[in-house]
């Protein structure tokens, strides 16, 4: 088994807050690691340290097998970064934008346009490739964002957050892009507010809560292991929604929910679904949907933490949020030199 990037007992401290309390974590080659966490959880703080624009406190991280502080030039050249926001120069043009990116790299001018072209291309830009970025929508400044952060081919990139605030659609053509990345080879490290992304493109997940390691596993193993089975109970009219929560809440005990026209409840007895099923045929209540399901990453998510994800948006179930204010001293977004510095050194 190889690993592209592996922390050993990372501690990071900002003040009285310990950001980092001794985290491990491996992201296999050619692998996508999620980082799941809630807000202040320490996810951001982790990609920093990889990116070598933080240094650590105590442990050790590589990358590529690289030391981030003792080899802190190697990783960089190997490297991409796409930060919480996109860290584009909206007086700049698309083109003028992936140019400077190149130059900062150390490219000669020809391949730097060059490489910008191919890259506009590949994310659907050419079209663009003329007018300032800030005439782009919010997708494709994150698609310029994304094109940016491989300008210096690296084999190895962090994502903090992509895809926030983006509509679904524009989050699936990014989805698309990270597949396709990883198909050709590339390891990602991605933090994200979203578990229905993660769940989508994660191969494995490590959760932490409170700059520590609480669950770590494939999102199948996750669900299996920490969510179980959950009974799902959607009633034909909408007015007997509060009666079948009461009615199964009285069956299952705690962790009985109303999901928006349905009630939810974990299965801890396999006499659950039956008693269920009894109680409402005595109460005379009509079900359009009543089933067993495994338990998504959000109920997994809930298990672990105490709490249920809060997306920034309303486009997709959330994680808490960026921890870039509760991560103290950790920064805000990146911008085109930042970015260039951690896609690599030459």
């Amino acid at each position: 088994m190889t690993y592209a990037i592996q922390a050993e007992g990372l501690v990071k401290r900002f003040k009285d807050t310990e950001a980092l309390a001794g985290v491990d974590l491996a992201a296999r080659t050619g692998s996508v690691l999620g980082l799941l966490g809630p807000n202040g959880a320490g996810k951001t703080t982790a990609v920093r340290i990889f990116a070598t624009l933080l240094p650590p406190d105590g442990g050790r991280a590589t990358v590529a097998g690289h030391d981030v502080v003792g080899e802190a030039g190697a990783v960089r050249s190997l490297i991409g970064l796409t930060g919480q926001y996109a860290a584009v120069d909206e007086n700049l043009t698309g083109t003028e934008n992936l140019l400077l990116i190149g130059r900062l790299l150390g490219m000669g001018r020809p391949d730097a346009r060059a490489r910008a072209r191919e890259l506009l291309d590949r994310f659907g830009l050419s079209d663009a490739a003329g007018r300032a970025a800030k005439t782009y929508s919010g997708g494709m400044r994150r698609r310029l964002d994304l094109a940016a952060s491989l300008v210096g081919r690296p084999s190895i990139l962090f994502l903090d957050e992509p895809t926030t605030g983006l509509d679904p659609h524009s989050r699936g053509e990014l989805w698309d892009m990270l597949r396709a990345l990883v198909a050709e080879g590339t390891t990602a490290l991605l933090t994200t507010q979203y578990l229905n992304e993660a769940d989508v493109l994660a191969d494995d997940i490590v959760v932490i809560d409170k700059g520590r390691v609480i669950a770590q596993g494939t999102p199948d193993r996750l669900k299996n292991e920490v969510g179980g089975q959950v009974l799902e109970v959607r009633p034909l009219a909408p007015g007997d929604l509060a009666a079948v929560h009461g009615l199964v809440a009285r069956a299952a005990g705690p962790g009985t929910r109303i999901e928006g026209e349905a009630v939810t409840a974990p299965v801890n007895d396999p006499e659950l679904m039956p008693a269920v099923v009894r109680r409402l045929d005595r109460e005379g209540i009509a079900v359009g949907e009543l089933a067993l399901r495994r338990s998504s990453l959000d109920e997994v998510f809930l298990a672990l933490t105490g709490h249920r994800a809060a997306p920034r948006d309303g486009n997709g179930s959330g994680a808490g949020g960026g921890d870039g204010d509760a991560d103290a001293g950790s920064g805000g977004a990146a911008g085109p030199a930042a970015t260039a510095q951690a896609v690599g050194s030459r």
